[in-house]
Protein backbone atom coordinates (compact mmCIF):
# COMPACT_ATOMS: atom_id res chain seq x y z
CA UNK A 1 0.00 0.00 0.00
CA UNK A 2 2.86 2.38 0.79
CA UNK A 3 4.35 1.74 -2.65
CA UNK A 4 1.00 2.41 -4.31
CA UNK A 5 0.52 5.68 -2.40
CA UNK A 6 4.01 6.93 -3.29
CA UNK A 7 3.57 6.12 -6.97
CA UNK A 8 0.11 7.72 -6.87
CA UNK A 9 1.58 10.96 -5.46
CA UNK A 10 4.26 11.04 -8.16
CA UNK A 11 1.60 10.43 -10.84
CA UNK A 12 -0.65 13.17 -9.43
CA UNK A 13 2.20 15.71 -9.39
CA UNK A 14 3.21 14.77 -12.91
CA UNK A 15 -0.29 15.07 -14.35
CA UNK A 16 -0.88 18.36 -12.52
CA UNK A 17 2.23 19.81 -14.14
CA UNK A 18 1.04 18.56 -17.55
CA UNK A 19 -2.34 20.21 -16.87
CA UNK A 20 -0.66 23.55 -16.11
CA UNK A 21 1.37 23.30 -19.32
CA UNK A 22 -1.83 22.59 -21.24
CA UNK A 23 -3.43 25.71 -19.74
CA UNK A 24 -0.48 27.82 -20.84
CA UNK A 25 -0.50 26.37 -24.37
CA UNK A 26 -4.31 26.24 -24.55
CA UNK A 27 -4.00 22.73 -25.90
CA UNK A 28 -5.23 19.77 -23.85
CA UNK A 29 -4.10 17.30 -26.50
CA UNK A 30 -0.51 17.60 -25.23
CA UNK A 31 -1.61 15.03 -22.65
CA UNK A 32 -1.27 12.40 -25.40
CA UNK A 33 2.44 13.23 -25.76
CA UNK A 34 3.00 13.05 -21.99
CA UNK A 35 1.09 9.76 -21.66
CA UNK A 36 4.02 7.54 -22.66
CA UNK A 37 6.54 9.60 -20.68
CA UNK A 38 4.40 9.15 -17.57
CA UNK A 39 5.05 5.41 -17.69
CA UNK A 40 8.75 6.08 -18.08
CA UNK A 41 8.65 8.25 -14.94
CA UNK A 42 6.75 5.63 -12.92
CA UNK A 43 9.12 2.94 -14.12
CA UNK A 44 12.26 4.86 -13.17
CA UNK A 45 10.86 6.07 -9.85
CA UNK A 46 9.74 2.62 -8.69
CA UNK A 47 12.87 0.86 -9.94
CA UNK A 48 15.25 3.25 -8.18
CA UNK A 49 13.27 3.25 -4.94
CA UNK A 50 12.86 -0.51 -4.86
CA UNK A 51 16.66 -0.98 -4.94
CA UNK A 52 15.86 -4.30 -6.60
CA UNK A 53 18.01 -4.07 -9.71
CA UNK A 54 17.57 -7.69 -10.72
CA UNK A 55 17.96 -8.81 -14.32
CA UNK A 56 14.23 -9.47 -14.41
CA UNK A 57 13.32 -5.95 -13.26
CA UNK A 58 15.81 -4.23 -15.53
CA UNK A 59 14.38 -6.21 -18.44
CA UNK A 60 10.74 -5.36 -17.63
CA UNK A 61 11.49 -1.67 -17.09
CA UNK A 62 13.53 -1.48 -20.28
CA UNK A 63 10.58 -2.79 -22.29
CA UNK A 64 8.18 -0.28 -20.73
CA UNK A 65 10.57 2.64 -21.24
CA UNK A 66 11.18 1.59 -24.85
CA UNK A 67 7.44 1.61 -25.47
CA UNK A 68 6.81 4.89 -23.62
CA UNK A 69 9.63 6.86 -25.25
CA UNK A 70 8.80 5.54 -28.73
CA UNK A 71 5.13 6.42 -28.33
CA UNK A 72 5.82 9.95 -27.07
CA UNK A 73 8.26 10.66 -29.91
CA UNK A 74 5.73 9.34 -32.43
CA UNK A 75 2.91 11.51 -31.07
CA UNK A 76 5.15 14.58 -30.87
CA UNK A 77 6.22 14.23 -34.51
CA UNK A 78 2.66 13.51 -35.62
CA UNK A 79 1.15 16.53 -33.83
CA UNK A 80 4.01 19.01 -34.27
CA UNK A 81 2.72 22.31 -35.63
CA UNK A 82 -0.90 21.13 -35.65
CA UNK A 83 -3.81 22.65 -33.68
CA UNK A 84 -5.45 20.94 -30.73
CA UNK A 85 -6.75 17.45 -31.52
CA UNK A 86 -10.39 17.46 -32.65
CA UNK A 87 -11.53 15.41 -29.65
CA UNK A 88 -10.10 17.82 -27.09
CA UNK A 89 -11.19 20.82 -29.18
CA UNK A 90 -14.81 19.59 -29.09
CA UNK A 91 -14.67 19.38 -25.29
CA UNK A 92 -13.14 22.87 -25.11
CA UNK A 93 -16.00 24.25 -27.19
CA UNK A 94 -18.84 22.55 -25.32
CA UNK A 95 -17.86 21.94 -21.70
CA UNK A 96 -19.04 24.30 -18.97
CA UNK A 97 -16.47 25.00 -16.23
CA UNK A 98 -13.90 23.87 -18.78
CA UNK A 99 -10.74 24.33 -16.67
CA UNK A 100 -12.03 22.46 -13.63
CA UNK A 101 -13.61 19.73 -15.71
CA UNK A 102 -10.46 19.33 -17.80
CA UNK A 103 -8.33 18.90 -14.69
CA UNK A 104 -10.43 16.05 -13.34
CA UNK A 105 -11.98 14.49 -16.44
CA UNK A 106 -8.91 14.61 -18.71
CA UNK A 107 -5.74 14.87 -16.63
CA UNK A 108 -6.65 13.27 -13.31
CA UNK A 109 -8.67 10.54 -15.01
CA UNK A 110 -5.76 9.71 -17.31
CA UNK A 111 -3.47 9.80 -14.29
CA UNK A 112 -5.68 7.22 -12.57
CA UNK A 113 -5.64 5.02 -15.67
CA UNK A 114 -1.86 5.41 -15.86
CA UNK A 115 -1.50 4.37 -12.22
CA UNK A 116 -3.54 1.20 -12.78
CA UNK A 117 -2.07 0.26 -16.16
CA UNK A 118 1.50 0.75 -14.90
CA UNK A 119 0.87 -1.51 -11.89
CA UNK A 120 2.75 -4.53 -13.34
CA UNK A 121 5.87 -2.37 -13.54
CA UNK A 122 6.04 -1.02 -9.98
CA UNK A 123 4.56 -4.23 -8.61
CA UNK A 124 7.34 -6.21 -10.28
CA UNK A 125 10.00 -3.77 -9.07
CA UNK A 126 9.04 -4.27 -5.43
CA UNK A 127 7.88 -7.90 -5.41
CA UNK A 128 9.55 -9.95 -8.13
CA UNK A 129 12.26 -12.54 -7.77
CA UNK A 130 15.20 -12.76 -10.13
CA UNK A 131 15.28 -15.08 -13.11
CA UNK A 132 12.81 -15.80 -15.90
CA UNK A 133 9.89 -18.21 -15.66
CA UNK A 134 7.50 -19.79 -18.15
CA UNK A 135 5.01 -16.90 -18.02
CA UNK A 136 7.88 -14.47 -18.67
CA UNK A 137 8.74 -16.05 -22.02
CA UNK A 138 5.12 -15.94 -23.14
CA UNK A 139 4.96 -12.35 -21.89
CA UNK A 140 8.01 -11.45 -23.97
CA UNK A 141 6.37 -12.97 -27.05
CA UNK A 142 3.18 -10.95 -26.51
CA UNK A 143 5.12 -7.73 -25.87
CA UNK A 144 7.26 -8.11 -28.99
CA UNK A 145 4.24 -8.99 -31.14
CA UNK A 146 2.22 -6.08 -29.76
CA UNK A 147 5.09 -3.63 -30.05
CA UNK A 148 5.67 -4.59 -33.69
CA UNK A 149 1.96 -4.22 -34.43
CA UNK A 150 1.90 -0.74 -32.89
CA UNK A 151 5.11 0.50 -34.52
CA UNK A 152 4.35 -1.02 -37.94
CA UNK A 153 0.77 0.20 -37.92
CA UNK A 154 1.85 3.75 -37.03
CA UNK A 155 4.54 3.75 -39.71
CA UNK A 156 2.21 2.41 -42.42
CA UNK A 157 -0.36 5.10 -41.59
CA UNK A 158 2.33 7.79 -41.61
CA UNK A 159 3.56 6.76 -45.08
CA UNK A 160 -0.03 6.54 -46.35
CA UNK A 161 -0.86 10.07 -45.19
CA UNK A 162 2.33 11.51 -46.70
CA UNK A 163 1.11 10.63 -50.18
CA UNK A 164 -1.06 13.54 -51.43
CA UNK A 165 -2.96 11.09 -53.65
CA UNK A 166 -4.40 9.50 -50.49
CA UNK A 167 -6.00 12.69 -49.18
CA UNK A 168 -9.53 11.89 -48.02
CA UNK A 169 -8.96 8.14 -48.43
CA UNK A 170 -8.91 5.33 -45.84
CA UNK A 171 -5.85 3.13 -45.36
CA UNK A 172 -6.77 -0.50 -46.03
CA UNK A 173 -3.36 -2.03 -46.74
CA UNK A 174 -0.63 -3.64 -44.64
CA UNK A 175 -1.74 -4.48 -41.11
CA UNK A 176 -4.76 -2.25 -41.67
CA UNK A 177 -6.11 -4.94 -43.96
CA UNK A 178 -6.58 -7.28 -40.99
CA UNK A 179 -7.73 -4.84 -38.29
CA UNK A 180 -9.02 -1.28 -38.45
CA UNK A 181 -6.75 -0.35 -35.54
CA UNK A 182 -3.50 -2.37 -35.56
CA UNK A 183 -1.74 0.24 -33.40
CA UNK A 184 -4.42 0.09 -30.69
CA UNK A 185 -4.48 -3.71 -30.81
CA UNK A 186 -0.69 -3.76 -30.51
CA UNK A 187 -0.72 -1.47 -27.48
CA UNK A 188 -3.25 -3.65 -25.67
CA UNK A 189 -1.35 -6.83 -26.55
CA UNK A 190 2.01 -5.58 -25.30
CA UNK A 191 0.46 -4.69 -21.92
CA UNK A 192 -0.82 -8.25 -21.66
CA UNK A 193 2.81 -9.22 -22.14
CA UNK A 194 4.03 -6.84 -19.41
CA UNK A 195 1.38 -8.18 -17.02
CA UNK A 196 2.55 -11.75 -17.64
CA UNK A 197 6.12 -10.66 -16.89
CA UNK A 198 4.89 -9.55 -13.46
CA UNK A 199 2.70 -12.62 -12.92
CA UNK A 200 5.36 -14.64 -11.10
CA UNK A 201 5.73 -11.92 -8.48
CA UNK A 202 4.04 -12.52 -5.15
CA UNK A 203 0.37 -11.65 -5.72
CA UNK A 204 1.16 -10.78 -9.33
CA UNK A 205 -2.27 -11.95 -10.49
CA UNK A 206 -3.65 -8.63 -9.23
CA UNK A 207 -1.83 -6.72 -11.97
CA UNK A 208 -3.95 -8.44 -14.64
CA UNK A 209 -6.32 -5.51 -14.11
CA UNK A 210 -3.78 -3.49 -16.12
CA UNK A 211 -4.20 -5.18 -19.53
CA UNK A 212 -7.93 -5.64 -18.95
CA UNK A 213 -8.31 -1.89 -18.40
CA UNK A 214 -6.17 -0.77 -21.37
CA UNK A 215 -7.97 -3.26 -23.64
CA UNK A 216 -11.42 -2.03 -22.59
CA UNK A 217 -10.39 1.62 -22.90
CA UNK A 218 -8.91 1.24 -26.37
CA UNK A 219 -11.65 -1.00 -27.72
CA UNK A 220 -14.77 0.50 -26.16
CA UNK A 221 -14.05 3.98 -24.73
CA UNK A 222 -11.26 6.35 -25.80
CA UNK A 223 -9.72 4.51 -28.73
CA UNK A 224 -11.80 2.81 -31.38
CA UNK A 225 -15.22 4.48 -30.75
CA UNK A 226 -13.94 8.07 -30.58
CA UNK A 227 -11.79 7.77 -33.68
CA UNK A 228 -14.37 5.90 -35.75
CA UNK A 229 -17.01 8.51 -34.95
CA UNK A 230 -14.94 10.91 -37.07
CA UNK A 231 -15.36 8.71 -40.17
CA UNK A 232 -18.99 7.76 -39.66
CA UNK A 233 -20.95 8.08 -42.91
CA UNK A 234 -17.83 8.09 -45.12
CA UNK A 235 -18.66 5.69 -47.97
CA UNK A 236 -15.19 4.13 -48.23
CA UNK A 237 -15.03 3.80 -44.44
CA UNK A 238 -18.40 2.07 -44.18
CA UNK A 239 -17.35 -0.48 -46.82
CA UNK A 240 -14.00 -1.04 -45.09
CA UNK A 241 -15.82 -1.45 -41.77
CA UNK A 242 -18.01 -4.23 -43.16
CA UNK A 243 -15.10 -6.46 -44.16
CA UNK A 244 -12.44 -5.68 -41.52
CA UNK A 245 -12.24 -6.54 -37.81
CA UNK A 246 -12.35 -3.52 -35.51
CA UNK A 247 -9.61 -4.58 -33.08
CA UNK A 248 -8.40 -8.18 -32.96
CA UNK A 249 -7.22 -9.25 -36.44
CA UNK A 250 -9.68 -11.55 -38.28
CA UNK A 251 -12.17 -11.63 -35.36
CA UNK A 252 -15.07 -9.50 -36.58
CA UNK A 253 -17.02 -9.25 -33.31
CA UNK A 254 -13.94 -7.88 -31.47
Amino acid sequence: MEVFINVAIVTWLYMTIVFLLALIKEDNSIVDFFWGLGFVLISLYSLVNSRNLSIHNIFVNSLVMLWGIRLSIHIYMRNKGKPEDFRYKAWRDHWKFFILRSYFQVFMLQGLFMLIIASPVYFSNFNSTDGLHLADYFGMFLFITGFLFEVTGDQQLKVFKRNPENKGKIITSGLWKFTRHPNYFGEALLWWGIALLALDSQGGWMTLLSPVLITLLLRFVSGVPMLEKKYQGHAEWEEYKKRTAAFVPFIRFL
